[in-house]
């Protein structure tokens, strides 16, 4: 692979790209080719930091729908976050690597608690930190997160692992086979066409601090090795 193009990035990975090809939980091959990724970027000497989300296992609207009530079913679901957080953690640790998990909820017999100093220590050390709990608040989402972390750590670029979505179209590619692929999207005009990317509150966050966001296929062969050494895949939104 080539010298990667950025020193430090966040990676997002949505819940749902842990299933693989089942309805629900992790697929431990799929968790095992994506640590064996983050592996190969690490060892180029890019400083990675995660964010994992927890649709795989709890879905809080789906809860809120249901008639749960909405905090204590965002709650639910940042649970389900650290559940992935730990068994990334673990296969990460199977790859050799040094990992770190910090929550924003305090959980001192599973993980730090997220002191920003401390997570970039970490990356310093060429330790992969994991941020789990999304941001500790109900109502906000995992992109929202991994935007709040992304900014806070000083992350050059956020990278957006989506699961057998190679970037962002103008419609749904699965029941439209015409939806057009954008390469390139300004923030403005990715909000204005609500276009999914991630939730605006995230994407506002992003464009408000210059952040940009890659959106790319976690399946596709080599895509995180791809990303970080600037092959020209998925859709990149920037100013």
């Amino acid at each position: 692979m080539d010298e990667p193009k950025y020193k430090r990035v966040l990676l997002k990975i949505s819940g749902e790209a842990l299933m693989g090809d089942g309805e629900f939980g992790i697929d431990p091959y799929v968790l095992k080719g994506i640590s064996h990724q983050i592996n190969r970027v690490v060892s180029m000497g890019v400083q990675v930091a995660i964010v994992v989300g927890g649709g795989n296992i709890w879905r809080g609207s789906t809860a809120e729908a249901q008639g749960m009530d909405r905090s204590t079913a965002d709650y639910a679901g940042m649970l389900a976050t650290v559940i992935n957080a730990l068994a990334l953690q673990d296969a990460l640790e199977k790859q050799g690597l040094t990992i770190r998990t910090q929550t924003a909820i305090p959980m001192q017999s599973l993980a730090e608690h997220y002191i920003r100093r401390r997570a970039i220590r970490h990356l310093e050390k060429g330790r992969v930190v994991i941020f789990a709990a999304g941001t500790g608040n109900p109502y906000m989402t995992t992109d929202t997160a991994a935007a709040l972390r992304a900014v806070d750590i000083d992350a050059e670029i956020l990278l957006m692992a989506k699961n057998n979505v190679d970037g962002v179209y103008d419609s749904d590619p699965n029941t439209n086979k015409d939806a057009k692929r954008y390469e390139r999207l300004g923030y403005i005009e990715a909000l204005n066409k609500r276009l999914q990317v991630m939730d605006s509150t995230a994407l506002t966050l992003c464009m408000d601090n210059q952040l940009p966001v890659l959106v790319f296929n976690l399946q596709a062969p080599q895509s995180i090795e791809k990303v970080v050494t600037g092959e020209d895949v998925g859709t990149l939104v920037s100013n």
